[in-house]
């Protein structure tokens, strides 16, 4: 009998991990489940051959969009058709070679029989375990239909708001790498033209002038080296971040900026807060959605915080005195999850705490553009000003000195 490994909360609600032997997926699961294990993972060792490649020849995994389409495509689809027949369509229909292999290998799994949770472990790539945890629940309690459309919601939700953090993010960082550039072509390549006019002049220029020379000078002979050292700098600062601790504490720089800071703050917390919404509603164990969201999680010291969070509760505590402790979180979603978990409306609560974290955000990022357009726009304006008037004053001067 095949050999199968596995991740399970058991009745404490501690993660166990192990090995056990059986018939089939099912029949390992059912020895789980007499136990009151949660199962999380279930890996068969020929199925999980199946789905991983590596270096150049890794097999390509669904996107976030196309999991997004495929998730909002299927929820649409089990209302009214099979579930077989939905992937079938699904897949037939994609004009991406990819996805329909990707959709075929669960479609595969399917007809042999394997529930669509345990088919999509076939693709562990493209199917990330929240989602596989979420479509397990909603199998297990014959709600596949609704949770497939929370899910659904779910990721159309995170999707806008990644939208929104690139567009609050890409549009000042191309305008001022813009200004950047027309300065340092103004400096390299216009200054030392106009210099040369005043190299036969016995007559000592400007102060101004001499400096946006001197900084042209350097520019030109040495945008080289500059180039250089800054690319140096990256690769280092790159390898750097690769420890733990100078990871930390970096992440932690970032949190204390106060436009940068605020945006992963509150992006996180409306993540969070949909989530655990999302998992709560599916009567998922709020632990689980923990575990599984943490390590997704790219700033070190949120992610440190969820996992004291998971601690916190494993020993007893609630959700709301968890979120509190980090000091990390917004008081609005703590407040919120304190009132949800009193009404025993934590799923709702959560949800509106998601609302008004994205509300906020908005607001933020739209204050934020309306402020760092004009300064950028006013600081470009001011550099190439300080360029010509060290290029007019000369020429002032000069037409002075003809005159008397």
């Amino acid at each position: 009998m095949p050999n199968f490994s596995y991740t399970a909360i058991d009745p404490n609600g501690r993660q166990k991990t192990g090995e056990l032997t059986a018939v089939n997926d099912d029949e390992a699961r059912a020895k789980l489940a007499e136990r009151n294990f949660y199962v999380v993972r279930m890996d068969a060792a020929t199925v999980k051959s199946e789905s991983t490649g590596k270096g150049l020849f890794r097999r390509r995994k669904l996107g976030t969009k196309e999991l997004t389409l495929f998730t909002r495509q299927i929820s649409s689809l089990v209302q009214v058709t099979p579930l077989e027949e939905a992937l079938r369509t699904i897949g037939a229909q994609n004009e991406k070679p990819h996805v329909r292999e990707r959709i075929g290998s669960v479609h595969a799994g399917l007809v042999e029989g394997q529930r669509l949770s345990e088919a999509m472990r076939r693709e562990p790539d493209s199917f990330p375990p929240l989602y596989r945890a979420m479509i397990s629940a909603g199998e297990s309690s014959g709600t596949l239909p609704d949770i497939t459309e929370r899910l659904a919601m779910l990721m159309e939700r995170q999707a806008e708001m990644r939208g929104k953090l690139i567009s609050a993010l890409a549009y000042p960082i191309i305008l001022a790498l813009v200004s950047v550039l027309v300065v340092a072509l103004l400096m390299i390549a216009v200054v030392p033209k106009v210099v040369e006019q005043f190299d036969d002049v016995n007559q000592q220029l400007p102060t101004v002038t001499r400096i946006v020379i001197a900084l042209s000078e350097f520019l030109a002979n040495w945008w080289w080296a500059i180039a250089a050292i800054f690319a140096l700098l990256m690769l280092l600062g790159w390898r750097a971040l690769k420890e733990e601790k100078i990871k930390y504490r970096f992440d932690g720089f970032l949190l204390r900026i106060p436009f940068v800071g605020r945006l992963i703050r509150d992006l996180h917390a409306a993540r969070l807060a949909r989530t655990l919404s999302t998992m709560v509603s599916s009567r998922l164990p709020i632990i689980e959605g923990l575990r599984l969201t943490k390590d997704t999680i790219s700033n070190a010291v949120l992610r440190r915080a969820s996992e004291d969070m998971i601690e916190a509760i494993r020993s007893g505590g609630n959700l709301s005195r968890a979120l509190k402790d980090t000091g990390v979180f917004p008081p609005m979603l703590v407040y919120l999850a304190s009132s949800g978990e009193a009404s025993g409306q934590l799923d709702e609560m959560l949800a509106r705490a998601a609302d008004y974290l994205e509300r906020e955000f908005d607001n933020f990022r739209s204050t934020a553009l309306s402020l760092l357009e004009p300064l950028i726009i006013v600081a470009l304006g001011g550099l190439v000003a300080i360029v010509i008037l060290a290029i007019l004053l000369p020429i002032l001067q000069l037409q002075n000195l003809a005159g008397l």
